[in-house]
């Protein structure tokens, strides 16, 4: 599952009106939000990796819960004086980012990374359109759609029907999960509504990944795992993502993380196995033209 930032992996954040010179500055940012989206979907790609043993929904609880342990010892964040409202958007916040990454660990248990990564994007893709509301976002969009046909070559049931739906449901999660990231940013100081709402994530995934794995989640080799998807897929592209937002502007960063779906495919191939034909791999381009182009329309 990659930050958009995501901050779990991929989330766009809103446009400022901050003006960075280029330079030094601007390179170093792109390397590391590069090397934060690598981090997400080479986590992912471990994360399967894990599934014969515990499972998707153990692989998420792992996941989740060491990565809420590590925010909430690192942020500490504040629990007293906030308002009902507060604790609500933090609470949909939670549970967006624990359903987005439980429907997501079910797509990679059926379909291809870079396929699923794909089908995922149109979540925030849509959003883009809809915020932009322009005729060019259409226009993007129906790109977007054209390579997720192509990617399914006419027929979804090729890369299993189930995958392509939990993929899809993740995207719609995914948008939701972007906007309450930006309303729980504006309520709550640094990182402790992230914090927060990791740790409302990992109640609702941890009792779900117990009941599939058992004990198998106690085994020294899979919390190990756990342990190292959770810093890939977390902890590291979240460092990575805050010191780069400081170098880059929004638009750039959202641009950035509309590669998602290629760096998905490449880290599928490397670490899976997971071969994809020259159609599929167009689709993937096409899917990426789109989300670029939506994010640079959205902010002009």
């Amino acid at each position: 599952m990659t930050s958009t930032a995501r901050t779990s992996s991929t989330s766009t954040p809103a446009p400022v009106l901050v003006r960075h010179a280029a330079g030094r500055g601007s390179l170093g940012g792109v390397g590391l939000m590069l090397a934060g989206a690598v981090s997400v979907q080479f986590g992912s790609a471990c994360a399967a990796l894990l599934f014969p043993r515990a499972g998707a929904f153990g692989a998420v609880a792992l996941r989740v819960t060491f990565a809420a342990v590590l925010l909430l010892v690192v942020t500490r964040p504040r629990l007293r004086g906030h308002s009902r409202g507060d604790w609500a958007v933090v609470c949909g916040f939670g549970l967006a980012l624990g359903g987005m990454n439980l429907l997501f660990y079910q797509a990679i248990d059926r379909i291809p990374l870079g396929a699923a990564v794909t089908v995922e994007v149109l979540g925030p893709l849509l959003l883009s359109v809809l915020v932009s509301r322009r005729v060019a976002g259409l226009l993007w969009a129906g790109l977007a759609l054209a390579g997720v046909v192509l990617l399914g070559g006419g027929g979804f049931d090729r890369l299993n029907l189930a995958g392509v739906a939990f993929a899809l449901s993740a995207g719609a999660l995914w948008a939701a999960y972007i906007v309450l990231n930006s309303r729980a940013g504006a309520r709550f100081p640094r990182l402790d509504g992230l914090a927060i709402a990791m740790a409302v994530a990992a109640l609702v995934s941890l009792p779900l990944g117990i009941g599939a794995a058992g004990g198998t989640l106690l085994e020294p080799t899979v919390l190990g795992l756990g342990l190292a998807i959770a810093l890939l897929s977390s902890a590291v592209p979240y460092t990575l993502e805050l010191l780069a937002l400081r170098r880059l502007p929004a638009a750039t960063f959202a641009v950035l993380t509309s590669l998602a779906p290629a760096i998905a495919a490449l880290a599928g191939y490397l670490v899976l196995d997971q071969g994809l034909s020259l159609p599929q791999c167009a689709a993937i381009a096409l899917v990426v033209t789109a989300s670029v182009g939506a994010v640079r329309t959205g902010n002009r």
